[in-house]
């Protein structure tokens, strides 16, 4: 298994599938390393006899050239910040596992099984959020997952945080051995960065189904005119996000009877009226969401195919190439790739929350949508207050991922004597976009809860498509019908961890 799929990455990283290691790859693992075990022999290399960084320049003697790869370990293992998820950790090793596969890193194979067992049994380094500039890849992340592979530093393991050493001892696992340069190797490349950017394009995925069934559930309340979704209409405009996305809304807007037909009630007849009560076209937000969703889907595949090839990509330095029997210097560890891909989904986001936002105000405010009480309200107007104070909450939270949007990827701060003389800030732009993700999902579940609420308003749960009722009937399990004002700050947390675990997956 030299090629790692999105699809197997996330079976693994959030459905619990064993990751499973193909001996021909494990073989190429073997081949690299025996190819270097012959050849830095009587020759400079960096990172094997050489020191690291600017301190290159230094060559090291052979007594002390496996304490210089656990200098790199320990010594970069000096990162602040609250620790990454789970999650995001099982994602980086499997990035790792990805990059070692490839057959060009000249470490032992016991490297790539010791990760796959802390992948399988759910041993999770402790990593902390900041100390990346993204340049020679995660080398302080990366270091604190390489501490707990030698058994030194911290794991979370079922539940608590315990010492690296105890868990490897009661699993029955021998920390990894170094033999030529599994410290430097260890410790250089993109994979945290990665990891967090799986994490975030698997639930953006999510997001962005979410977002089209919404777009549909809107309109459906709204009684648009399907015409918005037509195949002939979105097809002139050539580009295929937006093919794509009203695809998928007609699909699922097929069995819903809550739309209206503009060759039934504008086309057909005398149609004399000089003003028409239902408009004749709805607002942008529930009319232009295939033009606005479209871009989103574009760009979500793009950084799709750039987050597989990254995970597939042999991302440290030096390069152990045994074809070509040569060790290549270079920097496959630049996480530019990866910088730029995470602040398109960023901005894509932020749209994304955008017009979530713009569809919330389109049912609270009932002088906009002429239909729904104001903030979907149920109780006594004046007494009762709806869902008025969760806009608050959806507005404030839009207007930071709005600030959130400046791109990450122009920034660079020379560092490390000016080796590193511009870096990429790689994994400093996933961590942003992962808070961007994060909030979205949070407007998102504000949303739901509203659509369900309206939806109550007008008591058209029967004539919804089978998608829109389906997630209605599971949003009022979390969330019952709002008429007394109550706390249920709870429940936008429930619906929050619902949309996350139950992806629509609309193809």
């Amino acid at each position: 298994m030299d090629y790692l799929s999105l699809e197997q990455a996330e079976k693994v990283v959030f459905f619990g599938e064993k990751l499973e290691i193909d001996k021909k790859a494990l073989a190429e693992v073997e081949r690299s390393y025996r190819f270097l075990e012959q050849f830095h022999k009587d020759k400079v290399i960096y990172g094997i006899n050489t020191g690291f960084g600017p301190m290159a320049q230094w060559r090291v003697d052979d007594r002390y050239l496996k304490d210089l790869q656990y200098n790199i370990i320990r010594s970069h293992s000096t990162g602040a910040g609250k620790p990454l998820g789970d999650a995001s950790v099982k994602a980086a090793m499997v990035a790792r596992i990805g990059t070692f596969l490839q057959g060009k890193s000249g470490i032992h194979p016991d490297v790539v099984r010791l990760l796959t067992e802390f992948v399988n049994r759910g041993i999770y380094p402790f990593i902390p959020r900041h100390g990346s500039v993204g340049a020679s890849g995660d080398l302080v992340q990366l270091a604190h997952m390489a501490l707990a592979l030698i058994g030194e530093g911290e794991v979370h393991y079922n539940g608590e945080w315990r010492s690296a050493a105890d868990v490897l001892k009661e699993c029955g696992l021998k920390p990894m051995e170094i033999h030529i340069r599994e410290g430097l190797s260890a410790t250089n490349g993109t994979s945290v960065m990665t990891g967090i950017s799986l994490v975030n394009q698997f639930q953006s995925d999510r997001l962005l189904d979410w977002a089209t069934l919404a777009a549909v559930w809107m309109n459906e309340i709204a009684g648009s005119y399907d015409d918005f979704m037509a195949e002939p209409l979105n097809g002139c405009r050539r580009h295929e996000g937006q093919q794509q996305i009203a695809r998928r809304m007609r699909e699922l807007a097929a069995s819903s009877r809550c739309f209206s037909k503009r060759e039934i009630e504008l086309f057909s007849g005398e149609n004399k009226e000089t003003y028409f009560e239902k408009k004749v076209q709805a607002y942008y937000s529930l009319r232009c969401t295939p033009q606005i969703l479209g871009p989103i889907y574009d760009t979500f595949a793009q950084t799709r195919r750039v987050l597989e090839e990254e995970m597939n990509a042999a991302c440290d330095n030096p390069i152990v190439d045994p074809d070509t029997e040569y060790v290549y210097h270079g920097g496959n560890f630049h996480g530019d790739y990866i910088s730029l891909e995470e602040d398109k989904v960023k901005i894509a986001l932020v749209r994304l929350t955008m017009l979530t936002d713009r569809q919330l105000n389109y049912l609270f405010h009932d002088r906009i949508n002429g239909i729904l009480p104001p903030f979907l309200n149920l109780g006594t107007l004046g007494l009762n207050y709806g869902m008025q104070a969760c806009q608050f909450t959806a507005t404030s939270t839009t207007a930071e991922c709005q600030t959130l949007a400046m791109p990450n990827y122009v920034h660079s701060i020379p560092n490390n004597n000016d080796n590193q003389d511009i870096v990429s800030m790689g994994t400093n732009s996933a961590l942003l976009c992962r808070q961007v993700v994060e909030n979205a999902y949070q407007v998102m579940a504000i949303h739901y809860i509203a659509l369900a609420q309206a939806t109550d308003c007008l008591g058209i749960q029967d004539k919804l498509c089978d998608t829109s009722r389906r997630t209605y009937d599971e949003i009022r399990k979390i969330q019952p019908v709002i008429r007394e004002d109550t706390p249920f700050y709870k429940e936008i947390a429930q619906v929050i961890t619902y949309l996350k675990r139950n992806p629509l997956n609309l193809k």
